[in-house]
């Protein structure tokens, strides 16, 4: 490596993070924070405090993820080679970076990672640390596999890793991720996060810039980086993304904009009523959801509650589905209805879905279709129709994930065309596509679309 000369300022909060041994950290703040910029310094930095081997060598390998490939490459790739990529060189087909000079060996290794079952890819890894960028968009599934995987290099033979553990940085996720639930109510022992000024706070109904935000000097505009970019931002983008608050923000094309929320979701929990049937709507994968229904004498369906999951299988929700229908909901009549793919059988036992609800006293049977487009409008028909002044599909407070995603987060993802807005046939999937669609195949087994 040829001799260069490296200048990085490590700001108050992004500090306190350098500073701190916890063996998981994580660093949540606004857009253009340094936050990015901050973990690649903390791998150089760990890299470099690493004891030498026997052979006097400081040897580390770490993983670097990302949610996608093409995130991966055009984000984050390229912010640590803005900044060590002079220092070493990169395998492109292996997607690893090595740095060797003087008594330093760095493995640096870019990984995308976005679904649970992703956890196979890493499963042999022997790793010192890791990197998670823009975790939330990774599920809790990924960071508990890592963990796994961190401390087990350089070996014990050679004195083993001076640091090890997980690091991560993020925009702020929504209430209901598991980065709120760990870093605001559970705090896991051995854990530590840390949140940056927000770029603009709220003062009288307006927004200001906040004197306390970090890394404004090296931003376009430095103080008036934030502000110029209020303009045309919707305010729930400009609360998570600039103020650096936890929120829900809309992005692509809301597959229900037929939904209104003040419209649609009761201002009260609903409670069940007595002698109606209660439709239950399933849908199957790694991150199963169920929906729980009644459709009132006079046509209104109320969707009452919902079961979501993480990274759990057929067994262990068909268990939690049994509990809740034995518990809170007996002596009710039940109709269930699952998604039709829950046919196809497991490579594992050789059992479908089905079977799985089955064995557990749950006798679902399989939607009428699967078209997407019947599916939809099974939904979209209840929402525009009004009863006796009410509308014909009323949601609980209970179903948190299901509002949210009909409120938007249930989405088709732009496509990246210039000349015109282009949107993905199908909606995304993730956990707020599940319990919509669970929601979808309870309609159309009540007879809807």
């Amino acid at each position: 490596m040829t001799e260069r000369e490296f200048r990085y300022r490590k700001h108050p909060t992004l500090k306190l993070f350098h500073e701190s041994p916890a063996s998981v950290r994580g660093i949540r703040g606004p857009v253009g924070s340094g936050k990015s910029t901050a973990c690649c310094w903390e791998i150089w930095i760990r890299a470099h405090a690493q004891a030498p081997a026997p052979d006097k060598i400081r040897r580390s390998r770490w993983l670097i993820v990302r949610n996608t490939y093409r995130e991966l490459t055009d984000t984050t790739l390229k912010t640590w080679l803005q900044w060590f990529g002079d220092a070493g060189e990169l395998n492109r087909q292996e997607m690893t970076f090595r740095v060797r000079y003087a008594d330093i060996d760095i493995e640096v290794m870019f990984r995308a990672l976005d679904r649970p079952d992703d956890v196979k890819k890493i499963l042999s890894l022997e790793i010192t640390g890791a990197w998670v960028n823009e975790a939330r968009e990774v599920p809790f599934g990924i960071i508990r596999g890592i963990r796994d995987r961190v401390g087990r290099f350089p070996p014990v033979r050679d004195g083993g890793p001076t640091w090890h553990g997980v690091f991560m940085d993020t925009n702020s996720p929504d209430d209901d991720h598991w980065w709120y639930r760990l870093s605001e109510e559970e705090r896991p022992e051995g854990w530590q996060f840390f949140a940056q000024p927000g770029g603009l706070i709220e003062q009288d109904g307006k927004f200001v810039s906040n004197p306390a935000a970090e890394n404004v000097a090296n931003l376009p505009g430095a103080a008036d980086y934030y502000l110029s970019r209020v303009g045309g931002a919707g305010r729930d983008h400009i609360l998570v993304y600039y103020c650096n608050q936890f929120g829900f923000v809309r992005e692509g094309r809301a597959v229900y904009p037929e939904y209104l929320d003040h419209v649609h979701t009761a201002k009260d929990v609903l409670e069940l009523i007595p002698g109606l049937t209660v439709y239950v709507g399933i849908d199957f994968g790694l991150t199963p959801a169920a929906v729980l229904a009644q459709r009132t004498v006079s046509g209104q369906w109320r969707w009452i509650d919902e079961i979501t999951s993480e990274d759990i299988g057929a067994v262990r929700f068909a268990e939690a589905l049994g509990r809740k229908m034995r518990s809170e909901y007996r002596g009710h009549q039940f109709a269930i209805f699952g998604d039709p793919a829950g046919e196809q059988r497991s490579q594992v036992d050789e059992r479908t879905p089905f079977d799985v609800l089955a064995s557990a006293g749950i006798p679902a049977e399989r939607a009428p279709t699967n078209d997407a487009t019947i599916r939809r409008e099974a939904v979209a028909g209840a929402l525009t129709r009004m009863i006796d002044g009410q509308p014909g599909l009323l949601l609980s407070p209970r179903c948190k994930t299901t509002r949210k995603g009909m409120a938007g987060a249930y989405h088709y993802r732009r496509i990246q065309i210039s000349s015109e807005e282009r949107y993905t046939d199908e909606p995304v999937k993730d956990k707020y596509s599940h319990p919509c669609e669970a929601g979808q195949y309870l309609m159309l087994g009540g007879g809807e679309g």
